[in-house]
Order: C-alpha cells, then structure tokens, then sequence
C-alpha cells in the first residue's frame, strides 16, 4: 500500500506541477466565470467551484506533503554520508533531524559561538575572495 501511495505521489505531483496542469486550472476558472451571466451569478454556481477548489486543495496538500517528505529524507540521507566521508568532521551531526528542539537550539548556539569567539577561525578568505565558514573544530590554516 505505502508502495502503491509513493507511485502514485509521485506521478501526480509531476502532473500536478506542470505548465499543463495550471493552463487546465486557469481554464475551469475562466470557464466556470463566463456561465456566472448563465446562471445568475447564483449560489449554486458559486458552491460548484468552491467545493472542485476545497476538494482539489485537500487532495493537492497530502500529495505535496508526500514529496517534501521523500525530498527532504534525501536530502538528510546525503548529507549525513557527506559527513560521513569528511575527515575531521563531527559525524554526531549525523541523524541531526531526530534531535530534540533544545537540542538542536544548543547545537546552532555552539555555531554561533564559534563564529563570535574567534572571527577568523570562523571565516577565512578564499583566494577568489568569496567567504566559506571553516568547519567547527578546525582552523583555515589546519588545511
């Protein structure tokens, strides 16, 4: 089932997204506004695109939340192995996103006091002058 569920995520969210599917949506719209005069400008013609809105909104927000969902496990995946396969890094950052708030609240703190305590070991100057934060625990000049 949860197989079935990510296929079909997935499939939808790409035809959701695309040009297509907009073009469709601004189409119903525009249809749905010139039978207004038809039908008086009625209740009833008012019902019929706020519930197609409501229904396809409520549908939309689980397909959507599925795919941040997805991406966003990815992308942890990835950075924690790019942690992994980093000399000296602190591979404790790894899993981060299981940590508690306060945890991860000490954690920025102990970034942001490296970063104030000792400005240059933060921040070293790349030859093209652009500005990279040096990992925590090593120096520029550790390189």
């Amino acid at each position: 089932m949860k197989e079935l569920f990510r296929m079909l995520a997935r499939q939808s969210s790409d035809v959701v997204g695309s040009p297509w599917s907009f073009i469709a949506a601004a189409g119903v719209c525009v249809v749905w506004a010139a039978t207004g005069p038809i039908f008086g400008f009625s209740d009833a013609w008012q019902l019929v695109i706020n519930t197609v809105t409501n229904i396809a909104t409520f549908l939309v927000l689980f397909l959507i939340q599925n795919t941040q969902n997805r991406d966003a496990k990815a992308i942890h995946l990835k950075l924690d192995e790019l942690l992994r396969g980093v000399r000296d890094a602190r591979t404790g950052l790894i899993r981060l996103e299981n940590l508690s708030d306060e945890q991860l609240e000490n954690l920025r703190r102990q970034f942001d006091d490296l970063k104030t305590s000792n400005p240059e070991q933060a921040i070293e100057r790349m030859p093209d002058d652009r500005r990279v934060a040096s990992p925590p625990g090593r120096s520029p000049r550790d390189r």
